[in-house]
């Protein structure tokens, strides 16, 4: 018996041991979301969903931001209204709300400060919240669903509140990496545990990690080499958070992007450079840490990336 308990202990001293390392990782699990009124959300996702938001009526929050796409379009650009072409690739819903700053170049401090810009972007929904009110104000559906959910009814503010609690509910939680996060020591095979330590080691996590696995930083795009002056046909939207600060160290800094769903997100990067994976992170490792990768050590980091696609109310994405 004295020998069964011992044998007990140290299977169960190793066992901690070999998990107590995943509760220092750099990359944390995401969340279950926090749903604070169901029925807030729910008028969000209508809204989020509804065309009369542009000016056409024919454009909505989801055409450029689909769930069914990993919550964007997997267009190099957006089409707005009257099939005018956006300026800069369009980046995913999901987790959004983890991010530190909103838009590629953080000009929006928040989700709330983020939803004025494509209502009056000429270029994309072309309106304004008042004309939004004034549509929404001839639908006796939303008049009572804002009145039942809202003391004030059915108002711009109100209107604003309802997308951000929906855009606040997109987390996806439970990747596979995020259950080997949770000690699912299985979660994970034998290259996709070795992508992600080469990617600990070249130092992609210097930037790529907590929750989000990016969204909490800045960064300049070629730090160890000319990304743009290679591509050329440099334009306004790779100037990054330059055009919103005017500070010369800011041209071609970007707000660092999640990496959460990253497998379901192409085209990759700002201009929506390059459709395919492996390539995103070759460039990544030779612009960004200044090394080179053989097709081997790309293919375990993808192996690595895949695992980060997480689920949305229960079901994979």
């Amino acid at each position: 018996m004295a020998k069964l308990i011992a044998n007990l202990f140290l299977i169960l001293v190793c066992s901690f041991a070999r998990a107590k390392p995943l509760l220092n990782e750099p990359i944390r699990p995401i969340p279950d979301p926090v749903i604070k009124s169901a029925e807030q959300v729910e008028i969000g996702r209508l809204l989020f969903h509804d065309v009369r938001l542009s000016k056409n009526n024919q454009l909505s929050c989801a055409s450029c931001h689909s769930l069914k796409y990993g919550g964007a379009d997997g267009q190099v650009v957006s089409s707005g209204v009257n099939g005018s072409k956006g300026l800069i690739n369009s980046p995913t819903v999901f987790n959004s709300s983890l991010n530190f700053r909103q838009f590629w170049d953080g000009r929006a401090a928040n989700l709330l400060h983020q939803i004025d810009g494509p209502i009056s972007n000429p270029i994309e929904m072309n309106s304004s919240w008042p004309e939004v009110l004034s549509k929404l104000e001839q639908d006796p559906f939303y008049i009572a669903q804002f009145k039942q959910e809202f003391s004030s009814g059915l108002t711009i503010s109100n209107i604003k509140a309802a997308i951000v609690s929906f855009e606040e509910s997109l987390l996806t939680p439970n990747s596979r990496f995020d259950l080997y996060l949770k000690n699912d020591l299985n979660a994970l095979t034998t290259d996709e545990l070795e992508g992600y330590q080469i990617f600990k080691q070249y130092g992609c996590i210097s930037c790529h990690q907590g929750v989000a696995i990016g969204g909490n930083l800045y960064q300049r795009f070629g730090i160890m080499a000319d990304y743009f002056a290679d591509r050329g046909n440099i334009t306004a939207a790779d100037l990054g958070r330059f055009q919103v600060t005017h500070n010369e160290a800011d041209r071609y800094v970007f707000k660092v992007p999640s990496l959460r769903n990253v497998a379901l997100t192409a085209p990759y990067f700002h201009d929506g450079f390059t459709q395919n994976l492996d390539d995103a992170v070759a460039i990544m490792v030779r612009y960004q840490l200044g090394r080179v990768a053989d097709q081997q050590t790309i293919h375990k980091i993808v192996l690595f990336l895949n695992t980060l696609t997480g689920q949305y109310q229960n079901k994979p994405l």
